[in-house]
């Protein structure tokens, strides 16, 4: 689907995963001849931010193939300048028209930032690292009294979306002039569904 527009791009992930929860996958752009056709280049139309967790395979979950969806994963979707300059590179490079930051429900790098704020329980290592980068999110939740953790887990997503506004001139260029759009969507681990959390730019209209 290169080139798409941004609600079109939106709402062709939202089908899709409608078809992995009801266990009516397509499968589509799977097969030897779609792995020749991309073997020249590629054109995905959506650049997915997503967290690490095993559980999370984009294009398992929405339903999509080869060549569709350009996937850049951290734990608990932090940032840092390498995921921006690969989401840069996924909307200005390659042409994709949605950028999506997907979280999820029981998600360890919260449950871990959670920890560390309510109990002072520090990560060790390098885990350490991705605590402190959902930190401030725990803690916004805290300050708007969000004591779920269905409303942190959004809160992080949000948190997530705006950074990538705030921290990259190029992409909040692209959603001003309504080239690319930006949501953020909650997987829920055992339903399978993607909701929408937030979005800037763009509404589905499924």
């Amino acid at each position: 689907m290169p080139r798409t527009s941004p609600s079109v791009a939106l709402d062709a992930m939202l089908a899709g995963n409608r078809r992995f929860v009801a266990g009516t996958p397509d499968h589509p752009n799977q097969d030897a001849a779609r792995r020749a056709q991309l073997a020249p280049g590629q054109e995905p139309f959506a650049v997915i931010l997503g967290c690490s967790d095993s559980r999370l395979a984009a294009e398992i979950i929405f339903d999509q193939g080869l060549g569709d969806l350009f996937v850049v994963r951290t734990a608990g979707h932090v940032l840092g300048a390498e995921v921006l300059g690969s989401v840069e590179y996924a909307t200005s490079m390659l042409g994709c028209r949605l950028v999506v930051v997907l979280g999820h429900d029981s998600c360890g790098a919260v449950a871990a930032a959670r920890a560390a704020v309510e109990d002072g329980l520090p990560a060790a290592g390098f885990v350490r690292d991705v605590v402190e980068r959902v930190t401030p999110s725990v803690l916004a939740a805290r300050a708007a009294g969000l004591t779920e953790d269905s409303d942190i887990i959004d809160e992080h997503i949000r948190h997530t979306v705006q950074l990538l506004m705030d921290r990259s001139r190029v992409l909040s260029e692209q959603v001003r002039t309504g080239e690319v759009a930006v949501v953020g969507l909650a997987y829920q681990l055992a339903e399978g569904n993607a909701r929408l959390v937030t979005s800037h730019g763009v509404e589905s209209t499924e």
